[in-house]
């Protein structure tokens, strides 16, 4: 869905159009306007399944994220920053690989993991470090991109990655085209804040923006953010990527759109 200002947003299906089984979800999208989605989880289905839905829809698939274990356990956030776990890891790069490949998808959001307990801050980075580098390598000649977040510690306890420097330094020290950062605004606004200040400090390693408002993570406008001011930093700097729509409607879906024409102007 391109907006007025130009940038151009997606649908998170894991967030929107809860209304409706995820197999509906495709279509949903589509008649609202949007032209892109993205999902963390798609491995329950086939990918041609996927596939199909996608261009039945005539949708893009923007992003998946890797694997991650269940709720509540240690890898609910992922593998990458978990000594000992490094072929779980490895495996869940390579799946997470074969279904963005699949699906055409342009990112794959490599999960970065919570520390466990009895883990020190520094074992869990640098074992992210080394598993980062060695995806890079893997994705390089896939054409999917990897994409490293920081995620806010009140949602998400316990993540390896403390901020947004943190994260572009492992960009910076991996060096590869096929590493950039997922910039959560919800994320960002709960834990730093300086929203316009950070987008424009890391831009340069942006790939791709998720947004929600604080304080209960509903749709733009709902909350505490500026978004005129924060969609017009994103369109001053020229960034021409995907902005993935990933939050709880404070009502239905559809109802709660109009932000788009009315914010993003």
């Amino acid at each position: 869905m391109h907006a007025a200002n130009g940038l151009r947003f997606d649908a998170n299906l894991k967030w929107l159009f809860t209304e409706l089984p995820f197999e509906q979800r495709f279509d949903a999208a589509a008649a609202a306007g949007f032209t892109g989605v993205e999902y963390p989880a798609p491995y329950a289905y086939p990918a041609a399944e996927l596939r199909r839905r996608l261009a039945d829809a005539g949708l893009r698939q923007v992003l998946i994220n890797t694997p991650s274990g269940p709720a509540g356990s240690p890898e609910r956030a992922g593998f990458a920053c978990l000594p000992g776990r490094v072929a779980d890891f490895r495996a869940g790069i390579e799946r997470g690989l074969e279904y963005a490949v699949a699906l055409e998808s342009q990112f794959l959001h490599v999960m970065g993991g919570a520390r466990p307990a009895g883990v020190s801050h520094d074992r869990a980075y640098a074992q992210y470090v080394v598993n980062i580098a060695w995806a890079a390598e893997r994705a390089r000649d896939t054409g999917v991109r990897l994409l490293l977040e920081a995620q806010n510690k009140r949602d998400v306890p316990g993540m390896v990655l403390d901020n947004q420097a943190q994260a572009a330094a492992v960009v910076d020290a991996i060096g590869s085209a096929a590493v950039g950062l997922l910039f959560d605004i919800y994320h960002v606004q709960i834990d730093e804040g300086d929203l316009v200040h950070r987008l424009r400090e890391f831009l340069p390693r942006i790939f791709h923006v998720q947004i929600a408002d604080p304080p209960d993570r509903s749709e733009p406008g709902s909350g505490e953010i500026a978004w005129p001011t924060v969609f017009g930093a994103l369109r001053d700097g020229d960034y021409g990527g995907w902005i993935g729509c990933e939050y709880r409607p404070a009502k239905d879906t559809l109802s709660g759109l109009g932000w788009i024409a009315e914010l993003a102007r």
